[in-house]
């Protein structure tokens, strides 16, 4: 399965809203086959970062719209290394 990498601009985010829109994803990712593992806050560049497992792109942001409505400004798909 695809993994992705997507970053979100938030002016003024923190990361204890961002533990709970992760939770939010959680909580509906399974009907989408998509399971959002990890995330990074950067609260000084207002920036958060999210690793997705998703059968597409279209899957990956879907699950943040429903769960949260917070979409990606980007969305890479990426290859893990070493």
């Amino acid at each position: 399965m695809p993994t992705y990498l997507d970053i979100h601009d938030i002016p003024g985010v923190r990361a204890d809203a961002v533990a709970g829109a992760h939770e939010a994803d959680v909580r509906v990712q399974r009907p989408y086959g998509v399971e959002y593992r990890h995330y990074w806050v950067d609260e000084e560049a207002g920036k958060v970062f999210c690793l997705v497992d998703a059968p597409d792109r279209e899957a990956a942001a879907r699950v943040h719209r429903e769960a949260h409505g917070l979409e990606a400004h980007t969305l890479h798909q990426v290859i893990q290394g070493a």
